[in-house]
């Protein structure tokens, strides 16, 4: 999905400039940028002026969001603007039947047992609400939107963030020991683990290799039932 996003980019943003989506995401890009920001006076005003030159036509102000939004996708950026933008160009793939989305075999009777266990089962990614959404509502196994009660994304806080983690155990309403929260990434397990949950690192066979952590490891949702 991600490269879908990076040869979409341009025709997305020059066909759909001028919506107030689109716009909002330029505005919430610029704001994320506002710290390593531009020595230009403007944007202590402006945000958005941070991401070109005052006076910038459309054409020269696409371009400049182009090369912003391809410098944080290099970078691995998980800012707020950036997943909002990605979310847009998902939409509009998935709407346009020009992407669909991948999920493990072992995903979808994963859910069905938990499903039919009722457990809550609930979505953290980095990746806006909206394109979690699209996402599990266009899989190669169908629409698998009615497994997830609901769904979180940075707005609640980074995933890095032992506080997000207690957010979410609040909404939960639950005591934290008992979610278990699944991720590819030990860091995101280090501060959830701090919050108290239990935790699992999910390994997969297209995963970069990462040194081993401290956290029990699974190679597929099996493992879970």
């Amino acid at each position: 999905m991600f490269p879908y996003v990076r040869r979409a980019l341009r025709d997305f943003l020059s066909s759909s400039w001028e919506s107030p989506a689109v716009q909002s995401a330029v505005a919430q890009l610029a704001a994320d940028n506002r710290d390593v920001s531009l020595t230009d006076p403007v944007a202590d005003t402006d945000p958005v002026a941070a991401l070109w030159p005052q006076g910038a036509e459309i054409g020269q102000q696409i371009e400049s969001v182009e090369r912003h939004v391809h410098d944080q996708m290099d970078r691995d950026a998980k800012t707020t603007g950036l997943k909002e933008l990605q979310g847009l160009i998902w939409r509009s793939g998935f709407e346009h039947g020009e992407l669909t989305a991948h999920v493990y075999p072992d995903v979808l009777p994963a859910l069905q047992t938990w499903q039919d266990r009722n457990m809550d089962i609930r979505i953290y990614s980095s990746g806006s609400v909206l394109a979690q959404k699209l996402f599990f509502g266009h899989t190669i196994a169908g629409d698998l939107l009615s497994y997830f009660h609901a769904h979180y994304d940075t707005t609640i806080g980074g995933k890095k963030e032992v506080l997000s983690y207690q957010r979410i155990v609040a909404e939960f309403a639950v005591p934290a020991g008992e979610i278990l929260f699944v991720s590819d990434i030990p860091s995101e397990l280090d501060a959830a683990h701090t919050a108290g949950l239990q935790t699992a690192w999910s390994i997969r066979p297209e995963n970069p290799p990462l040194p081993a952590c401290k956290h029990a490891s699974i190679r597929s949702f099996e493992e879970l039932l």
